[in-house]
């Protein structure tokens, strides 16, 4: 399917929707993945995003053994 298909596909299938919950969430996806302002995090995700870039993370294996310690725990 081409691009202009593919548009005129989802304008049809929008334009016959009843639900407006469904158009709302349409609406909300596409007013993100549009938004070209500056995505703001908070300091807590600013340092998680840093630690992230240099690697200072859990491995899959040691969260999951984390997670299994806390759970034996309650």
């Amino acid at each position: 399917m081409s691009t202009a298909e593919i548009k005129l596909d989802l304008i049809n299938k929008i334009t016959n929707l009843k639900e407006i919950w469904i158009i709302e969430e349409i609406q909300k996806l596409l007013d993100f993945e549009l938004d070209e302002g500056v995505f703001e995090v908070s300091s807590l995700q600013k340092e998680r995003l840093i630690k992230a870039k240099n690697d200072t993370v859990l491995s899959e294996e040691e969260a999951n053994t984390e997670i299994e310690k806390w759970l034996q725990e309650k």
